[in-house]
């Protein structure tokens, strides 16, 4: 492993989330294309760009979105 600190987590889960979303929805926004090369560029130039732009937002969206999720449930057999 890479031996980050557990402190850092938050931050690591956000960076792999991040990417494996946008690789996701760039793969489909970019499947269209004509030619195999054709997607696999527009594919690639996509996600660096989309995963630019949702890094920041899934680092500090996913503790409200965490409190959120929290308040919106309950632990099981509480009454």
């Amino acid at each position: 492993m890479l031996g980050i600190p557990r402190r850092y987590s938050h931050f690591v889960f956000g960076v792999i989330q991040s990417g494996l979303t946008s690789l996701i929805a760039a793969g489909i926004a970019s499947f269209p294309a004509g030619s195999a090369m054709l997607f696999v560029r527009h594919w690639m130039v996509s996600w660096l760009i989309a995963w630019a732009a949702m890094l920041p937002v899934v680092l500090l969206a996913a503790p409200a979105i965490r409190a959120f999720a929290l308040r919106l449930t309950q632990e099981e057999g509480a009454p």
